[in-house]
């Protein structure tokens, strides 16, 4: 059972219900973890907001995902790691690549580079060393990719612990711990 409850629809705030209802048009429902955040119109608005800077990154939809999976698992939200996973699937994603993904590695050097700073970077609470960055800029990625991972990890920082606080009911097909 939920930590906290959605709230009941009749007292969702006019703000976060039309977010809501902009969620169910874009995706055709809406997941426990926003209905959750319609308590606060100001949660709900800075994930959206996020998520639509998002939308135009340099990084592919798909690497992102890929980071969301590397980053959930390491803060062990269950949650995430089910939503990003059906979400990876969506994008292509092979089952062996979001396992790759939750282990922080992937096959395309690139990618793997990206995945392995996240990791260090959500682990290590941002304090990388100059040779952790000199190995993702190797890998080719340029200044803007290394923000935009980042803000990747952020964004995925705030939906992990807000899923530890209010420990929303997974509404996604359950994903198995890693072996």
């Amino acid at each position: 059972m939920a930590r906290i409850q959605p709230p009941e629809t009749d007292k969702v705030q006019e703000r976060s219900q039309k977010i809501l209802d902009a969620i169910k048009a874009k995706s055709g429902r809406v997941p426990n973890i926003f209905k959750t955040m319609a308590h606060s119109p100001v949660a709900l608005q800075a994930f959206v907001g996020l998520s639509e800077a998002l939308a135009s990154a340099k990084l592919p939809l798909r690497v992102r995902e890929q980071i969301a999976l590397t980053v959930a698992e390491d803060n062990q939200c269950h949650y995430c790691v089910a939503g990003h996973a059906a979400m990876g699937k969506k994008e292509g994603l092979a089952a062996e690549e979001i396992e790759g993904a939750r282990r922080a590695r992937a096959a395309d050097p690139k990618t793997n580079a990206i995945l392995q700073f996240a990791k260090k970077v959500s682990a290590q609470r941002g304090n990388i060393t100059d040779a952790e960055l000199e190995i993702v800029l190797r890998a080719g990625c340029s200044e803007e990719e290394v923000f935009e991972i980042l803000t990747v990890v952020a964004l995925n920082l705030f939906t992990n612990y807000f899923n530890h606080v209010a420990d929303p009911a997974i509404d996604f097909p359950q994903v198995p711990p890693l072996a």
